[in-house]
C-alpha cells in the first residue's frame, strides 16, 4: 500500500481550494475583457485646457503604460473602470494564492499573449488552447495536483475556420501584446511561418496549428492571416472542445480546450511520434498518464466514450504500449483496468 501512494501520479486539492478556484473562474467568465498588466492606478492629465483620466499600468517588459479612460467629469466612465481594476486587484490576488495552494500558474508573458486573444473574443470564435498549457489547466480544472514541466510554448489550435466578424491578423495580434514578437521562418526557405517568437533563447513561442494528415504541413488559416502547422488526427483532438480557464500572472483567463478525455488518448500517441525527441515523448506520456487516472479514478466514461471515437490509425500504435502504461499507473487501478478493457481488445475502434 505504501508503495502504490507513493507512486501515485498525482493528488487531489482539498475541496475548500477547488471552490475557490471555481468562484475564481466563475467570476471572471461574466467580467468581460480583463485589463492587461497590473490593475495600474489612476491619473489625471491636463493639456489644451481638458483634463483626462488614465490608467497607469506596467506589463512585460518592466515599463509604464498609460491608456485613457475618459474625460475628467464621466464618472460613469471612471467608476466602471474602477470596478474593473478592483476586480482585477481581487483576482491577482487569487491567483497568487492560488499558486502557492499548487495551482498550476504560467507566466507573465504568456499571460499577456492569452488575454490578448481573449479581449479580441479568438476563444470565443473557435480557437482552442492545446500542448503543456492545456494540460496545466485540465489539472486547475479537475483539482489534481501534479508536476508539471515549465513549458516556452503556447500552442494554439483551430479545428475549423474561427468565426470572426473581420479578418485578425496573427503576428499583428501578437505585436499589439507589446512584446516584441517575430515570425519564426519555416524550416525551409519557401516554407511560410507558423510560429512567433520573443528573441532568446528562452523567448516564448506561440505556435499555430490545425489538423492535417501530414506533420508540418502548412495549412492555410486565412481569417488569421496566418498558416498553420498541421497535426495528424487533430480533428479528433480538437472536437466539442469545452469551455474552461488558465490561470497566468496575475490572470484568470477564460479560453477553451480540448476533452480531457481526448487529449488523453491524443496525448498517448503523440508520445510514439517523437522518436528523435525522447524528453518530449516521455512528458507526453506522462501528461496522458496523469490525466487518464484523474479521470479514471472519478469517471472512466468518459475517457471510454473519447476511446471509442478515436481512429483506429491513431490507436494502433498505443495498443503496444499496453504493459508500460499499466506499469507506470499501477497506483491507480482503475485507469490500469480501462487501458487493458480498451487497448487489450483488437478492433474496438472505429476505422477512418
Amino acid at each position: 500500500m505504501g508503495y502504490a501512494m507513493a507512486n501515485r501520479l498525482y493528488r487531489e486539492h482539498e475541496l475548500a481550494f477547488r471552490t475557490q478556484y471555481a468562484e475564481l473562474k466563475e467570476r471572471t467568465l461574466v467580467a468581460g475583457k480583463l485589463l492587461p498588466g497590473t490593475p495600474g492606478s489612476l491619473a489625471l492629465r491636463s493639456g489644451s485646457g481638458r483634463a483626462y483620466w488614465y490608467r497607469v499600468f506596467y506589463t512585460l517588459p518592466r515599463k509604464a503604460w498609460e491608456e485613457i479612460v475618459g474625460k475628467e467629469s464621466d464618472e460613469e466612465t471612471l467608476n466602471t473602470m474602477r470596478e474593473r481594476m478592483a476586480f482585477a486587484e481581487w483576482a491577482a490576488k487569487q491567483v497568487s494564492s492560488l499558486r502557492k495552494l499548487g495551482f498550476q500558474v504560467a507566466d507573465k508573458a504568456t499571460a499577456r499573449v492569452l488575454v490578448e486573444l481573449h479581449n479580441r473574443q479568438t476563444f470565443d470564435a473557435g480557437l482552442i488552447l492545446v500542448g503543456t498549457l492545456g494540460y496545466m489547466a485540465w489539472l486547475n480544472e479537475l483539482g489534481a495536483i501534479a508536476v508539471s514541466a515549465r513549458t516556452l510554448d503556447i500552442d494554439i489550435a483551430r479545428r475549423q475556420q474561427l468565426k470572426l466578424a473581420a479578418p485578425l491578423p496573427f503576428l499583428e495580434t501578437m505585436k499589439a501584446t507589446g512584446l516584441p514578437f517575430v515570425a519564426v521562418p519555416g524550416l525551409l526557405s519557401s516554407a511560410p511561418s507558423t510560429s512567433v517568437k520573443l528573441p532568446g533563447v528562452d523567448g516564448l513561442r506561440v505556435d499555430v496549428l490545425a489538423p492535417g494528415k501530414v506533420l508540418g504541413a502548412a495549412i492555410n488559416v486565412p481569417e488569421l492571416e496566418w498558416v498553420a502547422q498541421a497535426i495528424p488526427y487533430y480533428d479528433y483532438l480538437l472536437a466539442d472542445a469545452e469551455n474552461a480557464a488558465m490561470l497566468a500572472g496575475g490572470h484568470c483567463i477564460p479560453l477553451r480546450l480540448p476533452q480531457a478525455a481526448r487529449f488523453v488518448w491524443h496525448k498517448f500517441y503523440a508520445s510514439t511520434q517523437r522518436q528523435n525527441f525522447h524528453e518530449k515523448a516521455k512528458k507526453d506520456l506522462q501528461q496522458a498518464l496523469v490525466l487518464g487516472a484523474v479521470l479514471a479514478d472519478n469517471d472512466s466514461h468518459e475517457l471510454r466514450r473519447a476511446f471509442e471515437a478515436a481512429p483506429q490509425p491513431m490507436l494502433a500504435p498505443v495498443k503496444p504500449l499496453l504493459n508500460l502504461l499499466s506499469d507506470k499507473a499501477a497506483a491507480h487501478p482503475a485507469l490500469v483496468e480501462l487501458l487493458h478493457q480498451c487497448l487489450g481488445k483488437p478492433g474496438s475502434a472505429r476505422e477512418v
